[in-house]
């Protein structure tokens, strides 16, 4: 298998070595937990949106206790459009239903739901990270007579002995994280009617920390005008014939054309017990990439190893980066940049560059700091140490962006913003903090520069590449929310009652994601209050009439 060698010190040259956290050094013989570890604020950004109820998913429940269930309305997670001009709009809640609804935010209805299809759905260890997690279409899902036609995936949790885990099955205790593939068989259906098949399993020790997301890249498929003379990128190039001899149009597949990236977290319980974060022979704390298609249903593989895959020493050969601790949701943007947030222990936040082969540091490194499994102290777990990023002799790959407990808990998802609605908005990677659910974002392009009346554009004057730089976090922004043209929060309009302790004095908890549909527009998605909510512009305030 023609795999790319993956030196793991040349990744050090990804991680700018600058010390910009602006902490004094301390004594390397004594080191002192760091009290603040990003001290500077996030300020209230110059950019202000209305958010408008959408849709609402219908009032779900689940069977586990009051403390676990957080009162939340329903577990809503992520939304997605399918790759087709149906203008359909897809939505899960973790507690087992996959939704459709449309554009025009019409009255949701059930698609499949995992709780009713025989395939051990494990909704019992809520409200830890375990359910309905993440859903995917493939790229040819509409394509008639393509492999991928009709086939879409589900990632969710399973009962501990409902299966035979391919990874990590002698521990599994806890639950399964499991892949299933579902094939359509009117893909333009409102409800699923088809078959399934399993693609992976993983055993889960403990019931966090599980399976997060799984998408394509939706970017992979470019199209070019034909009398462009740019290879378009990496991979194969496509030519539709319309009958004439004359070319239609070109449009080259990316290598990611057809591979699912899937996150996993390090499996669970404080700080990382099992160091998986660090062990590349485990699907745990990590992002795979394997394509799901097999031609022969008979064949004992359940999916492929795609042979670009970095060859990491001792690594399963699904492994496409690891060293994360809780990277629940991954991106893209337009420009081909990937973008994965790994929610933290218990000081620091991180949004990082996705980076084939990359290592990330956890559980020796969070954010941009050291944890006590990787600095020599006599101290208990949980704080974070300065280090001098000059002298790192390691290969961690650091966050673009990060932030600190005293400004929010954990991150929740994010994408860069490529919709028409916000025009002050285009541009700017925009994420979310579950708890208080506070609407955050950072700049991912150079700022335009003005030559007499006419504004430059920044991809000719600036390399976006100098803007995000991994090991120099970049400043962090606040949006302003109105809701319905009326000044309000996420945790006074959405919020539920939050009985998680460690995130006292937060009585109100909102359980805050973004997504995006196939327009590039944004929508915020509760589940304190089951509501989707679309990002627009602030309408213009009326002149008042001449007295």
């Amino acid at each position: 298998m023609n795999r790319p060698k993956i030196c793991i010190s040349t990744l050090a040259c990804i991680a700018i070595l600058s010390n910009t956290c602006g902490h004094a050094q301390t004594d390397p013989e004594n080191p002192t937990a760091l009290e603040d570890p990003v001290p500077d604020e996030i300020q209230l950004g110059d950019i202000e949106v209305n958010l408008v109820e959408f849709v609402r998913a219908p009032e779900s429940e689940d069977d586990s206790a009051p403390f676990g269930t957080n009162d939340a309305y329903a577990r809503i997670q992520y939304l997605k459009s399918p790759p087709d001009e149906s203008g359909r709009l897809f939505f899960n809640d973790t507690r087992g239903i996959l939704y459709v609804t449309d554009e025009e935010g019409s009255e949701p209805t059930v698609y499949l739901d995992l709780r009713d299809m025989e395939v051990d759905f494990y909704p019992d260890v809520f409200p830890h990270e375990s359910g309905f997690m993440s859903f995917a279409f493939h790229h040819e899902f509409a394509v008639e007579d393509s492999p991928g036609y009709g086939k879409f995936y589900t990632a969710f949790t399973a009962d501990p002995e409902s299966g035979t885990a391919d990874f990590i099955e002698e521990t599994n205790s806890a639950q399964e994280s499991v892949i299933y593939e579902w094939t359509a068989v009117d893909p333009t259906a409102l409800e699923f009617f088809g078959s399934r098949r399993e693609v992976l399993r993983v055993g889960q020790f403990r019931p966090n920390h599980n399976i997060g997301n799984i998408d394509f890249n939706p970017f992979s498929l470019v199209e070019t005008d034909e009398n462009d003379d740019s290879d378009g990128g990496d991979g194969a190039t496509i030519t539709e014939d319309d009958g004439t001899g004359d070319d239609e149009a070109t449009e080259t597949r990316h290598e990611d054309w057809g591979m699912l990236f899937i996150s996993f977290g390090d499996g669970g319980g404080s700080h990382d017990p099992r160091d998986h974060g660090q062990n590349v022979g485990t699907p745990l704390g990590a992002i795979l990439r394997i394509d799901p298609l097999i031609d022969d249903l008979e064949t004992e593989e359940s999916y492929q190893i795609p042979a670009d895959n970095p060859e990491i020493e001792g690594a399963i050969p699904e492994l496409w980066a690891f060293g994360l601790r809780h990277p629940q949701h991954f991106s893209w943007d337009t420009d081909g940049r990937m973008f994965i947030l790994d929610i933290g222990q218990d000081q620091v936040e991180e949004v990082n560059l996705g980076s084939v082969g990359a290592n990330y540091g956890w559980r020796q490194r969070k954010g941009t700091f050291a944890t006590a499994h990787g600095i020599e102290t006599e101290d208990g777990l949980g704080g974070v140490y300065e280090v001098d990023l000059e002298a790192e002799e390691n290969d961690f790959v650091y966050p673009v962006a990060q932030y600190d407990h005293d400004e929010g808990f954990a991150i929740g998802s994010g994408f860069v913003y490529r919709g028409e609605s916000v025009p002050e908005l285009v541009g700017k990677y925009v994420f979310t903090e579950l708890v208080r659910g506070r609407v955050l974002y950072i700049e991912t392009e150079p700022e335009p520069t003005t030559d007499g009346d006419e504004e430059s554009d920044p991809d000719e004057t600036d390399d976006v590449d100098d803007v995000l730089i991994p090991g120099e976090p970049t400043t962090i922004y606040e949006l302003q929310l109105l809701f319905n043209g009326e000044e309000g929060t996420m945790s006074d309009v959405a919020g539920m009652s939050n009985t998680y302790l460690q995130h006292s004095p937060h009585l109100r908890r909102v359980d805050l994601r973004v997504s995006v549909d196939r327009h590039g527009e944004m929508y915020l998605l509760s589940k304190g209050d089951g509501w989707i909510r679309k990002i627009e512009q602030v309408p213009e305030e009326e002149p008042e009439p001449p007295q």
